[in-house]
């Protein structure tokens, strides 16, 4: 895993699979994790008391989503998760705690509750049942590579800056 600080990227070659943001992350203002080519976007908003966000509402713009993004919200407990590419090859694990957030957006993934759990999950709507999601064998225990967690501060490198 490429980490910038308490940000993770999990990657195949160039391509990133999935983006956490673990729980100690802190950024003055609004920052965005993921590039605008994303059909889920991630965002992290920071502001100090008083700061106001105008009422608005969303208006309605046309998008073509081919592959279901997900995000989950860790609330508490204690979770493995698995990364593979496109191509089902597993390529590494983290562990993710209460208050980690992860953006699953490319190549397949599965989850180990390493204690009780409860986790939040969206994704674009509306589910698609089976039609959704191709099921494989997960990683053998022994052959589990675990990354490491990052640290303090995180650097510009791959986030998208809004103000």
């Amino acid at each position: 895993m490429q980490e910038q600080g308490m940000i993770g990227y999990v990657k195949s070659g160039e391509l990133v699979l999935a983006i956490v943001l673990y729980a100690g992350y802190t950024h003055e203002g609004v920052v965005f994790l993921t590039p605008d080519i994303y059909s889920q976007q991630l965002g992290y908003m920071h502001h100090p008391a008083g700061y106001v966000i105008q009422p608005h509402v969303h208006n309605p713009v046309p998008r073509e989503v081919q592959y279901t993004k997900e995000v989950l919200f860790i609330r508490s407990g204690k979770v493995r998760a698995d990364f593979y590419d496109n191509d089902r090859n597993y390529l590494e694990s983290i562990i993710l705690n209460q208050g980690d957030v992860l953006l699953l957006a490319y190549g397949g993934h599965g989850f180990e509750m390493l204690e009780e759990s409860e986790m939040v999950e969206v994704k674009q709507g509306p589910y698609a049942g089976g039609a959704d999601k191709t099921r494989f064998c997960p990683v053998s225990p022994g052959a589990l590579h675990i990354g490491s967690r990052g640290g303090d501060e995180a650097g510009p490198t791959d986030r998208y800056d809004e103000g």
